[in-house]
C-alpha cells in the first residue's frame, strides 16, 4: 500500500514569517501536533510542532498574571522560522507504507510530510495514519483471534497451516511470520475471523505444531544478530 493511499490530504500549514500564537491556536483548533511550513508555491521549508511552540511558550505565560504581559510581548516576536525544523524528513507519495513506518520509528517523528519530486507538499502521514492503515491491511478491526504458532524453519510449514485453517472454513484477516528466539525457528500470527479456535488449536497440535500464547511472544526476546 503506497502513502498516497494513508495520507491526510488536506494539510493545515503555515507560513515561516507567522506568529507562535497563530501557530499555537491552529494547533489547538485542528487539534493537531505538527504544521509543515510552506512558501508560496506550497514547497515544504520546514516543520514545526506542539513541542517546538510549548518550547517557547513559557509556564508563566498561563499561570502568573503579573508575568503574562511581559512573556506575551516577548513570544510575539518570535517567528515560525524562529523555531522550525528546517528541511525536515519527508517521503514520496509512491513509498509505501512500510517505508514510512520505518522511516518514522529511525528518525522517532511523529509525522512525516508528503513531498512530490518538486518538492510541494501533498499531505502528511502520521503514526494514527499508518495505524489505520495497518489495521486495514492485517484485518484486525473485524471480530477474530490471534493465533501463534511455533513453526521450523523451512518451506511449505506455513502452507501447511493456510490449508489446515481454511479446509474447516475459516477466513483470515492476516497472516504474519515473525523471528523466534530458538535458531531455526519462525512465529506464525494467523488472525482467524471467528472466536471459536478450540478444535483449529487441537488439529493443529495433532499436525505437530507448538501454539504459544501470543502475549509470550516479546521482541526483547528476541536473538540479536553478532
Amino acid at each position: 500500500m503506497f502513502v498516497s493511499k494513508s495520507m491526510t490530504r488536506r494539510v493545515i500549514t503555515i507560513d515561516k514569517n507567522a506568529g507562535i500564537f497563530e501557530a499555537y491556536e491552529k494547533l489547538k483548533e485542528h487539534r493537531i501536533r505538527h504544521l509543515p511550513v510552506v512558501d508560496a508555491d506550497n514547497r515544504l521549508i520546514g516543520m514545526v510542532t506542539d513541542r517546538d511552540i510549548r518550547s517557547v511558550m513559557p509556564y508563566e505565560l498561563f499561570k502568573d498574571p503579573d508575568l503574562q504581559k511581559i512573556e506575551k510581548n516577548a513570544v510575539a516576536k518570535m517567528k515560525i522560522a524562529d523555531v522550525m525544523t528546517v528541511k525536515p524528513v519527508h517521503i514520496s507519495p509512491f513509498s509505501t507504507i512500510q517505508d514510512a513506518l520505518l522511516l518514522i520509528e529511525e528518525q522517532r517523528i511523529g509525522a512525516l510530510p508528503v513531498v512530490d519530486g518538486d518538492g510541494r507538499l501533498k499531505g502528511i502521514i502520521s503514526v494514527r495514519d499508518l495505524l489505520r492503515a495497518f489495521t486495514n491491511v492485517l484485518g484486525i478491526g473485524d471480530p477474530g483471534t490471534l493465533l501463534c504458532i511455533l513453526v521450523d524453519e523451512k518451506v511449505g510449514q506455513l502452507k501447511k497451516i493456510v490449508d489446515a485453517i481454511t479446509e474447516e472454513g475459516i477466513s483470515f484477516g492476516s497472516v504474519l511470520v515473525g523471528r523466534y528466539w530458538d535458531k531455526g525457528k519462525r512465529a506464525v500470527f494467523p488472525y482467524v475471523h471467528t472466536q471459536n479456535v478450540a478444535h483449529i488449536k487441537r488439529k493443529l497440535t495433532q499436525m505437530g505444531f507448538t501454539l504459544l500464547d501470543p502475549m509470550e511472544w516479546c521482541l526483547d526476546q528476541l536473538p540479536t544478530d553478532e
